[in-house]
């Protein structure tokens, strides 16, 4: 799994039983940090002409394949397939587009098992989102909360309402923490500390919550590409301090969190929280406080915080291999629930 915010490759040795419901292990895991220079790559992949991104493609595809085949060996581990989101360098679903890359066929010949990923053309193809993915297994895998958040490059959440699953992403996360603690020196913002010594920047979040994305009802997704809205509000000041820009991202994604999680039946309500930014305490502090007494908020082990989305990538490969639904329509707003993914050498 290499997701949005483009830092690693998260493996996760994933074992999967069915029995009234199905049950999950994750028996070994790690995350293996990019080159520095396949890293930029893979950064920049979005401006590469055609040619060098079929390179790219295969470059990261026989990386990845190496990477797994020595977790494989030296785990020793016994492995059915690998299930590879790739690197995601176009999301535009309104145009039909949704490319990642990490070539299947190099992967699988570096790595020596079947492969299988591109798991969201499909749903695209039918008229969705191709995104998110991971709600089928937050229904699945994770049915005991009510609220499923995962905090990653992009917030996103999965629910049950009336009767279905939905899901959507919420708004930006770590890729826009990330890239203005860059600014402030630090590779992130370990538990939100450059964020607490700034200040809430009020014009700035005004229009961050004011951006018409937050308007649209229904299935929706963020792509890197929509991010540019964001850093052409958040770079207009030039007198700013990355602090007090990561201040006001805190305060503008507690409320975009918030506004999704308003409850009316007074029924306290459990919210499982997930992905890196899970260990941001200053934000988690904030969020708590936000929401008060009406919600649980339960952080995820380390484990799940660190590899729920790898896991979930595996679940949809184990769900591909049974031609089984890996992507609900009232997720994606596609015309019918399907089961995407190719697969190599098999």
């Amino acid at each position: 799994m290499s997701g949005t915010s483009g830092d690693g490759l998260d493996m996760a040795y994933c074992i999967f039983e069915r029995g009234n419901k199905w049950n999950f292990k994750i028996e070994s895991a790690k995350t293996v940090s990019f080159p520095k220079k396949l890293g930029k790559k893979l950064q920049k992949s979005h401006l590469y002409n055609g040619l060098k991104l079929a390179k790219l493609d295969l470059e990261f595809g026989l990386w990845m394949g190496e990477q797994v085949k020595d977790f494989v060996t030296t785990e020793e581990l016994q492995v059915d397939a690998v299930c590879s989101h790739g690197h995601t360098v176009f999301h535009q679903p309104k145009k039909g587009i949704s490319l990642q890359i990490g070539n299947g066929w190099a992967l699988h010949q570096a790595a020596g098992v079947p492969v299988i990923n591109d798991f969201r053309m499909l749903d695209v193809q039918l008229g969705g989102q191709g995104a998110p993915l991971v709600p089928i297994g937050d229904q699945l895998l994770f049915e005991d909360y009510d609220y499923c958040i995962n905090l990653g490059g992009i917030a996103n959440i999965s629910m049950q309402e009336s009767g279905k699953r939905i899901a959507f992403d919420i708004c930006p996360f770590n890729l826009l923490l990330n890239y203005f603690a860059q600014e402030a020196g630090h590779s992130y913002d370990k538990d939100g500390l450059l964020a607490s010594q700034g200040k809430v920047l009020k014009k700035m979040l005004n229009q961050l919550d004011g951006f018409p994305y937050y308007k649209i009802e229904g299935a929706k997704s963020l792509g890197r590409e929509d991010l540019e809205d964001y850093l052409d509000v958040l770079t207009q000041k030039k007198e700013r301090k990355p602090e007090d820009i990561l201040r006001t991202l805190l305060e503008h994604y507690v409320s975009q969190i918030k506004n999704v999680l308003l409850s009316e039946d007074g029924i306290r309500k459990t919210v499982l929280i997930t992905g890196g930014g899970a260990f941001n305490k200053f934000f988690m502090d904030l969020l708590e406080e936000s929401l008060g007494d009406g919600y649980l908020i339960v952080a995820a082990g380390e484990t799940i915080i660190n590899f729920k989305e790898a896991l979930i990538f595996g679940f949809l490969g184990v769900l591909r291999l049974r031609n089984e639904v890996n992507c609900l329509a009232s997720v994606t707003g596609a015309s019918r629930d399907n089961c995407g993914g190719t697969i190599f050498g098999l």
